[in-house]
């Protein structure tokens, strides 16, 4: 952003606007690493299940 946000307001209303451009594109979000690589880096995050 090239200006500051007065008010809270006009932060949500800034947000809102560039939410809706953002969606409007309808890109695909690009991960940085996979599902897999997810569970490695971040193991103590994620439980795990014995049957």
């Amino acid at each position: 952003m090239d200006q500051r946000i007065p008010d809270q307001d006009t932060l949500k209303k800034e947000i809102a606007a560039w939410q809706e451009k953002r969606n409007a594109l309808a890109q695909p979000m690009e991960w940085r690493f996979t599902n897999e690589d997810a569970r490695i880096k971040l193991k103590k995050l994620y439980p795990t299940l014995k049957e």
